[in-house]
């Protein structure tokens, strides 16, 4: 018999970091949670990071999950950008790791083939696979369907490697 295992999938963005717990047993996915941690917009690097970390320490603390699952970076035309987004990933890998879980990291394409079957699917068909995988699950933004889509890609991948 497989024991349950409830993991945070987390989205990294400095406007919003979306995350999503579920609990994988087997086979069998439940919903148990979605939000997202959005700083106020017109603040300073530094402290949206700090309302980045103390949300998601937050949500670690009263959903209690077990593993935790981060989106890898992208790399966009813009430099400046991409070391913006590497710090508030910094940050979703940081918060995880200060509660004791292991932190996987998933690229992109392998959370979009994992749920959807193809490396390159839209945001429209990853909302959708995840409200099939999910069927209790409600997610208001983008955001927060891609953090639940990496939750699952760690439930199917979390025996490997």
């Amino acid at each position: 018999m497989s024991k349950s295992v409830r993991i945070i999938g987390i989205d990294p963005g400095l406007r919003h970091t979306g995350w999503g717990i579920i609990e994988s047993e087997g086979t069998r996915l439940s919903y148990i949670a979605c939000g997202a941690v959005e700083p106020t917009p017109s603040a300073d690097l530094a402290d949206r990071l700090a309302a980045i970390h103390e949300g998601l320490r937050v949500v670690i603390a009263d959903h209690t999950p077990q593993e935790a699952a981060v989106e890898e970076t992208f790399m966009n035309k813009d430099p400046r950008s991409t070391l913006k987004l590497g710090a508030a990933r910094g940050v979703a890998m940081l918060v995880p790791a200060q509660a004791g879980l292991r932190v996987a990291e998933y690229a992109p394409n392998q959370v979009k083939k994992s749920v959807v079957g193809a490396g390159h699917a839209e945001k429209a068909q990853i909302r959708m696979m995840v409200k099939v995988l999910l069927p209790k699950a409600e997610f208001r933004t983008d955001d927060m369907a891609d953090a639940l889509a990496i939750a699952i890609c760690h439930a199917h991948n979390r025996g490997r490697g």
